[in-house]
C-alpha cells in the first residue's frame, strides 16, 4: 500500500476507484487500522462512481508511531475522565484532524465526502467544523459530540477497554479481540466465530501497537465538547447509530442531531458498536443516498458560491472558503 507525508507524519492509505471521481474519505475509530473498513464495502462505494480512500490514523497500522511521546497512565486518565477532571494527552483529536487534512492535501483532494466511525466520527466533526470548504458532506457513524452530559459505556465495556490481554502471543491477542467484539458488537446481527477471527487476525498480522491505542484513547478522553463547533457545520450530515450500542450509547446520536443544522438520523435496531457483515449493504446504501443528495444540492447551489462565517471554537480568523468539486 502507498503512503504520503502529511502533517509531519507518514500516513499509510489505500484508494479505490478513479482519481478523477468525487472523493469519499473514510476515517477509522480507536485503534482500528484501515483494513477495518471492509474491502467489499469500499469497492461498492467506488463502483457507484466515487474515489474511496481509507487510511491508518497516526499510531496504528503502518502509519507513523509516536512512541517518543510516551505511554500515558490509562487508569489515571480514565479516573480523571470519569470524575470530569482534565486529562493530559500526548496529542489531541485536533492533531488527528490535521493529519486527515494533510492526507487530502497530499492526494490533491480539494473537498471530500467524509465518513467517520466512532473516534473517526469525532475527527470528521472537527474537520467539518474547522475546515468548512474541505467537506462536501459528513457521515458520522456511532460517534459522539463529546457532550459531558451524555451517558458513557456500560460498566463491563468500560472495564474491558482498560484490561490487558491475558496473553500477548498471537492466539492470546486474537482471543482478546474476539471477546471485545462479542462485548460491543451487534446483538441482532452477530458475526460468526470465523468472521470475528478473520477480522481480528487481519489486524494483528498487519501490525500490533498497544501504546498507540492508549495514546488515541487518551486523546478522546482529553477532548472537550464539540457542541459549539457542531452548530456551524453547514453541510448535509447523516448520523448512523446502533440502537444497542454499549460503547457509545444511542443517546449520543440524538444529541448530535440536535446540534447539527443539516443532520438526519438513522437508528438501526439490533446494531451495536461494529460494522456487522449483514448490515454492510444497508449502511452502504445509506451513505450512497446521502452523498448523492449532497452532490445534487451542491450542483443546484453552484460550486462558485462562497461560504463565509465564523464558528465557535475555531481560530479567531474569518473563515472564507469556496466550495470546489474534486
Amino acid at each position: 500500500m502507498p503512503s504520503v507525508r502529511a502533517n509531519g507524519l507518514q500516513i499509510e492509505y489505500e484508494s479505490f476507484g478513479e482519481a478523477t471521481h468525487p472523493a469519499i474519505l473514510l476515517i477509522m475509530g480507536l485503534g482500528g487500522q484501515l483494513v477495518m473498513w471492509p474491502d467489499g464495502f469500499c469497492a461498492g462505494l467506488a463502483r457507484a462512481g466515487y474515489r474511496v480512500i481509507r487510511f491508518d490514523n497516526r499510531d496504528v497500522g503502518l502509519s507513523t508511531k509516536l512512541d517518543h511521546l510516551g505511554k500515558p497512565a490509562l487508569l489515571r486518565a480514565s479516573l480523571a475522565y470519569t470524575l470530569g477532571l482534565p486529562v493530559r494527552a500526548p496529542y489531541t483529536l485536533d492533531d488527528m484532524a490535521l493529519d486527515t487534512l494533510g492526507l487530502m492535501d497530499a492526494l490533491s483532494i480539494e473537498s471530500a465526502h467524509v465518513v467517520g466511525i466512532s473516534m473517526g466520527g469525532m475527527i470528521a466533526q472537527l474537520l467539518a467544523g474547522r475546515h468548512l470548504a474541505r467537506v462536501r458532506s459528513l457521515t458520522s457513524i456511532m460517534s459522539s459530540s463529546g457532550n459531558p452530559r451524555l451517558p458513557g459505556p456500560t460498566l463491563p465495556v468500560r472495564l474491558h477497554m482498560i484490561r490487558r490481554p491475558a496473553r500477548r502471543d498471537r492466539e492470546g491477542l486474537i482471543a482478546h479481540g474476539i471477546r471485545t467484539w462479542r462485548l460491543i458488537g451487534s446483538p441482532g446481527y452477530p458475526d460468526t466465530e470465523a468472521e470475528l477471527r478473520e477480522k481480528v487476525a487481519r489486524q494483528i498480522d498487519r501490525n500490533v501497537h498497544p501504546a498507540g491505542f492508549v495514546r488515541q484513547m487518551t486523546a478522546i478522553m482529553a477532548s472537550k465538547s464539540r457542541v459549539p463547533l457542531l452548530r456551524c457545520i453547514q453541510v448535509p450530515t447523516l448520523i448512523i447509530h446502533g440502537k444497542q450500542d454499549p460503547l457509545v450509547p444511542v443517546a449520543a446520536a440524538h444529541d448530535l442531531v440536535r446540534h447539527l443544522p443539516q443532520a438526519r438520523l438513522e437508528i438501526i435496531d439490533g446494531m451495536g458498536h461494529d460494522l456487522p457483515r449483514a448490515l454492510l449493504p444497508r449502511i452502504e446504501a445509506l451513505i450512497l443516498e446521502h452523498v448523492g443528495e449532497a452532490e445534487r444540492i451542491a450542483g443546484e447551489r453552484g460550486l462558485a458560491r462562497e461560504r463565509r462565517g465564523r464558528c465557535a471554537g475555531t481560530p479567531s480568523t474569518v473563515v472564507a472558503a469556496q466550495e470546489t468539486r474534486v
